[in-house]
């Protein structure tokens, strides 16, 4: 078990240490959402399993706050309306769960944040398409070589890893981030 345990964090570890090369592409991302909230915008997230998860905690943050008080700000989590999602999924199929409600939720102007681990889902990739089509701005969180989401979102930050969990540690800890440079760079603290 300490065998396993010691693999985990050395991976980790391993990955972690690669993400300060990441740090500009961090930065960039955060002012195109700085600038859509700046401009009344919205920000959406969408993806699947864990990323699902991820989205639903990091709109949270917005919403609610990351770490002071401060003015809700607004965000919003394509994977959290169950009555929504089911009616879609229902009458339109699980690929278009995200984009109908890009297609009815958003303006030019606000930003849909893609979580995925593969890049390859057909639902967040026709999310992303979805959005493309209403100029709205596209961020992808991806992992591996970034699948066919790369192609498709303005903005991406690539984690170099291949492992699902190592990944997803990242995308939250990369969200983390990103909010707390909103809260600086609309100057909520």
């Amino acid at each position: 078990m300490n065998e396993l345990i010691k693999k985990h964090i050395s991976e980790h570890r391993s990955v972690f240490d690669s993400m300060m090369a990441l740090s500009e592409s961090i930065d960039d991302i955060s002012k195109i959402l700085i600038q859509c909230l700046r401009n009344d915008g919205t920000i959406f997230w969408c993806g699947n399993g864990g990323s699902a998860s991820d989205c639903q905690h990091l709109a949270g943050e917005l919403v609610g706050r990351f770490v002071g008080d401060r003015k809700p700000l607004k965000s919003i989590s394509l994977t959290a309306d169950t009555v929504v999602m089911t009616c879609i999924i229902n009458d339109y199929g699980y690929e278009n769960v995200f984009s109908r409600q890009i297609e009815g939720l958003g303006s030019e102007g606000d930003v849909l944040v893609a979580i995925s681990t593969s890049g390859n889902s057909a639902n967040v990739n026709k999310a992303l398409q979805a959005a493309n089509d209403k100029m709205i701005n596209t961020v992808a969180l991806l992992g591996r070589e970034g699948g066919e989401a790369i192609t498709i979102s303005n903005k991406n930050i690539l984690i170099p890893s291949y492992s699902t969990a190592r990944i997803q540690e990242m995308h939250i800890l990369i969200g983390h981030i990103l909010c707390d440079l909103i809260e600086v760079g609309l100057k909520l603290k």
